[in-house]
């Protein structure tokens, strides 16, 4: 499918070197922009700042321009599909001119330029780029998106910036979410892919396309569908759709997208693929543990946000980032092929270093892209307490625990798995001090080393290091195993029984009543009871009411929601000559009366969430956990958030060898908050790992 499009060949004979291939041509009009190569094209139209043709081999990728009217938790500031990739964000002042009135905007429809750019690379590989430049006037802010395609490539890649200079308003408001959306309309997709394990044929219709037909909203973007006959997504899925069930953890996320399995294609009924490549990490915030939306019907690259609890940066003057290179890549397979197969194709990409040449070339258009040459790496050998399983290497912001990396909106971030051997090799890093931090499956607490300077074109030796595991005596008991998730418990990663076997708390947590499961509240015993039936994923205050389909009257019970008992016997020996004990309570996620917005709201009483433990009677100092520590984990279908944790200390004479001991984990009773979405109003926790020392 052609549009006009003028070839440059004759261009270059004037302008660029006579190597120059003349496969890629672009074309700039005063309503368009269009760049193509011999099998994909796109135009972005400039009355919206988006692309709104995108194809393939002559197949329409996007379907016709519509539109939906904004809805709480909708997917879009402007309520436009059939568009994409395009630059979206919650970023400006609630009380501005937005569609939402709520701070979402999408760029691109006030007064925006355009750049487009032609060159060659090292390579002699011919590539074209466009830029969309918007300065929103009321408060100045400064938003981008670049799109480059190279000859030869089936894919764009994608840059994101937003600046604010503004020293008469210094602070503007929170960058709460920076993303990028490719939004089809087309019927073409039928399969949602998050990686190898998590996928499903698209439900039809998609509720989240906004088409509510035999959908019942339970939940802030979350529908029952279980009524429907025939739909493949609830056959073989489950009952309940939302757009979290398909989120992701960034630690191991590479590509994500939409499969289209050739039923309506073009001629040949070919199957297509469209994959958000993650082949770049460094620029988003968060570490390994963030976690976020990837694929609905839409594919997201969200650069920023706080949907599982991370914190988000503040926009303030001087505040100027650039997100990116990541590439969406597009793909063709024959009649009846896999979904598989073309992912595995843009699987190959997902690498930092997979076309840094070609970035270099372009660095120059890209503010803030910190190219080759102000990179070094960093390598070093670590020594791992024995049993430790999964570890992993995060360099980020130097003294701050990498989750809270947003704290410098200048600095990057880098991981990688560390080999049996414990050694540590990080590559292509912008140069910089950073706080190395390494933590493991099977082991309480983390490393930390800072004032890691990595030095451009250097290589940082790190040397030997030495992790010795936190400890605070003899252990006597765990419960869970300490890996910064909380799947071990009932309804946690556990297979749902359905043919395809999502993990159950992807689905829904409204699909569990905790008050059938645990009609007398949790009881568990240490070494007798069962991790995967006696303990439950979350950890309510109250139960049902707010987004509670099947419960929808709140229950503040009577003590069997807010408080858990753990019970233990413990022998002579463990208490002889032992002085102190200390237990230790990880989570994965907490819920405060903040939600996930980091925002305290002086009308609600439990900004800050006191979590009390009682040994054998004795009321123990609250832990307080702080309202910028919150998340909204396992209500948006997630048992990775915002982790924490704490040392409870206490004399050993609270315990006794004679009779059984009782630990009571308490959450304050009949506790709530205000939400303003579809989502439940009880505070909660969400356990990752449980242990008891005596020394």
């Amino acid at each position: 499918m052609h549009y006009n499009l003028l070839n440059v060949g004759l261009l270059a004979v004037l302008f660029w070197p006579i190597f120059i291939s003349t496969h890629l041509t672009a074309n700039e009009s005063s309503t368009y922009l269009q760049i193509e190569n011999d099998r994909l094209f796109f135009s972005v139209n400039k009355s919206t700042g988006a692309i709104d043709l995108l194809t393939l081999d002559n197949q329409d990728l996007l379907g016709s321009a519509a539109y939906i009217p904004y809805t709480p938790g909708g997917s879009s500031g402007n309520g436009k599909y059939g568009i994409g990739p395009y630059l979206d964000c919650y970023c400006i002042p609630a009380s501005g001119p937005s569609s939402t009135g709520s701070g979402s905007y999408t760029p691109g429809s006030i007064s925006p330029t355009y750049k487009l750019f032609q060159g060659v690379d090292s390579h002699r590989i011919a590539y074209g780029g466009v830029m969309m430049s918007e300065v929103y006037p009321p408060t100045g802010q400064i938003l981008e998106q670049y799109w480059f395609l190279r000859d030869g490539e089936t894919g764009l890649h994608t840059f994101s910036r937003i600046a604010y200079y503004n020293s008469s308003t210094p602070f503007l408001r929170n960058l709460q979410e920076f993303r990028t959306l490719f939004r089809p309309s087309t019927s073409l997709w039928t399969d949602l892919v998050t990686d190898d394990s998590l996928y499903a044929t698209m439900p039809v219709p998609n509720p989240a396309s906004g088409n509510l037909a035999n959908a019942t909203t339970v939940q802030d973007a979350t529908w029952y569908i279980g009524n429907r006959t025939g739909d493949p997504y609830v056959d073989e899925f489950a009952d309940y759709f939302t757009k979290y069930t398909f989120a992701a953890v960034w630690r191991d996320q590479v590509v994500h997208g939409l499969f289209a399995d050739g039923t309506i294609s073009s001629n040949d009924n070919s199957t297509f693929g469209a994959w958000l490549v993650m082949n770049t990490k460094d620029t988003y915030f968060g570490g390994p543990v963030h976690s976020d939306l990837v694929v609905d019907g839409i594919i997201y690259n969200y650069l920023v946000s706080n949907h599982h609890g991370d914190g988000t940066p503040n926009i303030t003057d001087g505040f100027d980032r650039t997100f990116g290179p990541q590439y969406y890549h597009f793909n063709k397979g024959p009649r009846g092929g896999s979904w598989r197969t073309l992912r595995d194709e843009a699987v190959a990409f997902a690498s930092p270093s997979w076309n840094a040449d070609f970035y270099d070339t372009i660095s120059k258009y890209i503010p803030n892209y910190a190219p080759t040459s102000a990179r070094g790496s960093y390598k070093a050998t670590i020594e791992l307490p024995k049993g430790s399983r999964n570890a992993i290497a995060v360099l980020a912001q130097n003294g701050v625990n990498f989750q809270d990396n947003v704290l410098d909106p200048t600095a990057y971030q880098y991981w990688v798995d560390i080999s049996a051997s414990g050694k540590v090799e990080i590559d292509r890093i912008k140069k910089g001090t950073y706080r190395l931090t390494v933590y493991a499956d099977g082991i309480f607490g983390d490393f930390t080393h800072d004032n890691i300077v990595v030095k451009a074109g250097r290589t940082t030796q790190g040397g030997a290091l030495r992790w010795e595991a936190e400890s605070a005596g003899t252990e006597v008991w765990r419960i869970g195993t300490p890996d910064k998730a909380g799947g071990e418990w009932l309804h946690g990663d556990h297979s749902a029984h359905s043919p395809l076997h999502p993990p159950e708390y992807r689905i829904y947590w409204g699909a569990y009543d905790y008050l059938s499961d645990f009609p007398h509240g949790v009881n568990f015993h240490v070494g007798k009871s069962d991790v995967r039936k006696d303990f439950n994923y979350i950890h309510w205050s109250v139960f049902g009411g707010y987004a509670n389909s099947r419960r929808p009257e709140q229950t503040a019970g009577h003590g069997e929601i807010n408080n858990w008992t753990i019970t233990f016997d413990l022998d002579q020996h463990h208490l002889t000559r032992k002085t102190e004990a200390t237990f230790t309570v990880q989570l994965a996620g907490a819920k405060t009366a903040a939600g996930n917005t980091d925002v305290f709201n002086t009308t609600q009483p439990w900004n800050d969430l006191p979590f009390v433990v009682v040994v054998n009677g004795h009321e123990l100092e609250p832990w307080i956990i702080p309202y910028n520590q919150s998340s909204s984990c396992g209500t948006r279908s997630a048992i990775t958030c915002y982790s924490l944790g704490h040392h409870f200390t206490f004399p050993t004479h609270y315990l006794s060898h004679e009779r059984a001991n009782q630990i009571v984990l308490s959450l304050p009773y009949n506790a709530t908050d205000y939400e303003s979405a579809l989502l439940p109003q009880s505070v909660y926790v969400q356990y990752d790992a449980l242990r008891l020392e005596v020394k």
